[in-house]
């Protein structure tokens, strides 16, 4: 269950421990595939036990399992199968390396002329800020900070003043302490700049409450300005980045690669399912320890220290069996749920249209598989396909039924999909009401009351009527 939750991203670093940890694990590309029965398990457990017994268990170690006649010798595992093309070793899987936005922040710094004491508080101060690249917290809990961590005292003055300093890094708006601090900034630089954002700067300084409540009519009568002026203000403070620290480094969270666990391709109207396998290298048994197991077998002598040996080799050799069949038994069950989905959602993979997605919530697919629900949901919950429409989370095509006025089931992703494509074709001076929706949505045939289009608007992060309107 614990490797069925590793990403594909860290499948391979985890197989890197695994490797590092187990000697008689080794890598390589000539391997060949061995059933591990249930039999040889039992034979294996036998093992994992002390080494203080008594002289005469010695005598009844068994390798047989281990060493065998002819070429075979040890059985070699591999981890591929029919499942994994060629062609998968082609594909691209996407990595980063990138200076994280803290990284950059310290970079910054060491551009002032301060001393030990004051970058030590400036480190302190900039280790406080958070990765959306705000400092949400307070000027007196650095102080005590720097007091009880660093044996500094420092007074609030000189810690605001040296946030001053940070605010004026890159990128614009750093170091702000709330969303109105942090969008000033970067207008108060680009007046420095000699751009023309006083009015803007004025409404994020007096009318910010109003500004974010829509509330343009109070903006316009209190600065004076007509409908194409405040339709330029607006423009000016849209632009702006809310999140400074987001779009930097190791911390941009929304931009990060995803690395899909399945890829799905349509072959002339087949559609074919892949599963990743670039971070998954072939798996054998050590060659060094067979070795040694076949020194024993040939022996004639045989004393306590090199029966205690290959009672150790015998328990390395099983954890490392373990370790392949529990990377097969991931590979398996994957292939499995995600061919069952496919199945499930076949017309959605091939033409990407949402409203063609079904009904479909975890029983179904555990019914399917024969898989348990809550194997289908670690998986439903951490994986992600490749279509030619997107990368999905499997999680999305998971959803409850609706019925129509015909009694039909329809999937709610189908309904949600509606009520979107309904928000963005609305007029925005007169955005459509939860009620309006409502109206729009029965008379297309789906019951649906308003506190469920309410639910469906928020689940898809769309704001309520007054807050989608523009000029």
């Amino acid at each position: 269950m614990k490797l069925l939750q590793v990403p594909t991203a860290n499948l391979e670093q985890r197989i890197k421990e695994e490797l590092e940890e187990n000697p008689a694990l080794e890598e390589g590309d000539d391997a060949f595939e061995e059933t591990f029965t249930e039999e040889s398990q039992d034979e294996f457990s036998d093992s994992d036990d002390d080494y203080d017994e008594p002289e005469e268990s010695y005598d009844n170690i068994d390798i047989s399992e281990y060493v065998s006649d002819g070429d075979d010798e040890v059985a070699d595992y591999k981890l591929r199968d029919d499942n994994y093309p060629e062609a998968d070793d082609n594909k691209v899987v996407p990595h980063k390396v990138e200076t994280s936005f803290h990284d950059m922040l310290t970079a910054q710094l060491g551009l002032l002329k301060l001393d030990d004491r004051t970058a030590r508080i400036a480190e302190q101060i900039v280790g406080s800020i958070d990765d959306d690249g705000y400092l949400r917290r307070e000027t007196t809990s650095i102080m005590d900070d720097l007091a009880f961590r660093q044996n500094i005292e420092a007074s609030e003055g000189e810690i605001e003043e040296l946030i001053r300093k940070i605010q004026q890094f890159d990128p614009p708006g750093v170091a702000a302490r709330d969303l109105q601090e942090c969008l000033l900034l970067q207008l108060h630089r680009k007046l420095r700049e000699g751009k023309p954002v006083q009015k803007a700067v004025d409404v994020l300084t007096n009318y910010f409450d109003e500004f974010t409540k829509k509330h343009y009519d109070k903006i316009q009568k209190g600065l004076a300005i007509d409908d194409e002026g405040l339709k330029e203000v607006i423009q000016q403070i849209i632009k702006l980045n809310p999140k400074p620290g987001g779009n930097v480094g190791e911390v941009n969270k929304a931009e990060s690669y995803v690395v899909p666990d399945f890829f799905i391709l349509n072959n002339n109207g087949k559609l074919e399912l892949t599963l990743n396998s670039k971070n998954a290298p072939d798996l054998r048994i050590s060659e060094g320890y067979r070795d040694m197991l076949k020194d024993y077998e040939r022996g004639s002598k045989k004393d306590k220290r090199q029966k205690e040996a290959v009672l150790f080799i015998k328990q390395k050799i099983d954890a490392a069996k373990w370790f392949i069949d529990a990377i097969k038994q991931r590979q398996q069950t994957l292939m499995m749920t995600m061919q069952t989905i496919l199945d499930y959602q076949y017309e959605f993979f091939l033409t990407g249209d949402e409203t063609t997605l079904r009904p479909m919530i975890l029983k179904d697919i555990a019914e399917r598989t024969g898989l348990d629900i809550s194997t289908i949901s670690r998986v439903a919950n951490s994986k992600f396909v490749q279509t030619e429409f997107g990368t999905y989370r499997l999680k999305f095509f998971f959803s409850e039924s609706l019925s129509t006025e015909s009694g039909e089931e329809v999937s709610t992703r189908e309904v949600k999909k509606i009520l979107s494509d309904m928000v963005f074709g609305e007029a925005k001076k007169k955005p459509l009401s939860d009620e309006k929706l409502t109206e729009m949505l029965q008379e297309k045939g789906y019951n649906i009351a308003r506190r469920t289009v309410a639910k469906y608007r928020e689940q898809l992060n769309i704001p309520v009527a007054r807050l989608r309107k523009e000029l």
